[in-house]
């Protein structure tokens, strides 16, 4: 038996990076996936990546801002595996800019995929897992909700909301058998950094004073999911797990 058999788990932002290692993870350790991404490709790309390697996983195309698609994942995965134990709210998108050049489509950005569609999930979640007995959602946050840096004031608001919201849920759903969690990681190596991880200088000066001095790998964020998905983490609730390489504790 493995760690997360006959757990049911969505995944979002699933097409590639964290969303992608998160998916293969939690099916290698006897989880279901429904894997959820714009990007229909990379979503097939990973289901193909789970079934070569004995999992089981469907996709189905979505945008997270959206309360139409949120309603349909729900729904679609209820249909094809009767419940949902696990949500994985990993779809995110950053960038960096000083707050005098960041636009309010810019903000609006931030804030409907990190925020938005993080909250948006939760609440259309809730239902399903009350009735099936309580399950673990699970949050990607950011380092920048905990520890400032210029230029990133849009983004760590947007991941700040996402703190706060995990707690506040967290008290909300306690009751119901649900533990609300978030994950904060630091810089990790996906095709959303590799631009700006360009080589030794550029990533030195990334990672700043970071105690592990390189970056992290998408598995070692995953490896945090499976704990949370798993009864493992029974007894955890409202916690911030933080993947970062000690970024945050200098």
């Amino acid at each position: 038996m493995g760690r997360a058999t006959n757990k049911i788990a969505i995944v979002t932002g699933a097409a590639s990076g964290m969303g992608r290692a998160h998916s293969l993870m939690l099916a290698s350790a006897g989880a279901k996936i429904i894997a959820t991404d714009l990007d229909e490709a990379g979503g097939m790309e990973t289901i193909s990546q789970v079934e070569r390697n004995g999992g089981t996983a469907t996709f189905i195309q979505h945008d997270v801002s959206s309360e139409s698609d949120w309603k349909r994942v729900i729904s679609g995965a209820q249909a094809r595996f009767g419940s949902v134990n696990v949500l994985v709210n990993n779809a995110g998108i950053g960038f960096f800019k000083p707050t005098v050049e960041t636009t309010l489509d810019d903000w609006d950005s931030l804030h409907n995929i990190n925020a938005r569609g993080t909250f948006i999930g939760c609440r259309e979640v809730i239902p399903l897992m009350k009735s099936g007995g309580g399950g673990s959602i699970i949050n990607v946050s950011s380092t920048f909700a905990i520890v400032g840096r210029a230029g990133f004031a849009a983004y760590g608001a947007s991941k700040g909301a996402v703190r706060a919201m995990t707690k506040a849920l967290a008290a909300e759903l306690a009751e119901f058998h649900i533990r609300v969690n978030s994950i904060y990681p630091g810089t990790i190596e996906t095709n959303l950094t590799k631009h700006v991880l360009s080589g030794p200088a550029a990533i030195e000066q990334i990672i700043g004073p970071q105690l592990i001095r390189r970056p992290g790998l998408p598995a070692e964020v995953a490896s945090v999911v499976l704990f949370l998905a798993s009864d493992e983490s029974s007894f955890v609730t409202g916690a911030e797990m933080v993947v970062d390489g000690g970024y945050t504790s200098v």
